[in-house]
């Protein structure tokens, strides 16, 4: 079972895309650090000894920032724009999209569900 940052590595997947679950790593990087490690992209992370668990460690630790390290500089980077009140900063404060796309239509995931209005139908007079 391998451990790395605070995270365990799923076991019967390979090891390059097991290190893609740690926050700030993703593919490419992953086999950057497989690269330097020395070690094949192809095995399974449950088929690592503990010496490459090892040095996969060691490799991160000196080289990259992940986990809360990068989730606090990118909140921080955030809170900036916000505080600067810059185009950004204000979309960021309303919920919406920041990188210029349309918001008339899409922009769902973002905005959230559609607030639909339902209208009430009064009930028919007596005659």
């Amino acid at each position: 079972m391998a451990r790395i940052a605070g995270i365990t590595l799923p076991p019967d997947k390979r090891i390059e895309i097991g290190l893609t679950y740690i926050y700030g790593i993703g593919r490419s990087k992953s086999a950057q650090l497989l690269e330097e490690a020395k070690i094949d992209k192809n095995k399974k992370v449950k088929a690592l000894t503990e010496e490459e668990v090892n040095k996969i460690r060691q490799i991160i630790e000196k080289r990259e920032k992940i986990e809360g390290d990068l989730r606090k500089e990118v909140s921080l980077a955030i809170k900036r724009l916000v505080d600067i009140g810059c185009f950004r900063g204000q979309r960021h404060k309303r919920k919406l999209p920041v990188r210029g796309q349309r918001t008339k239509t899409n922009a769902r995931t973002r905005k959230g569900p559609r607030g639909h209005s339902i209208k009430k139908l009064k009930p028919a007079a007596k005659k």
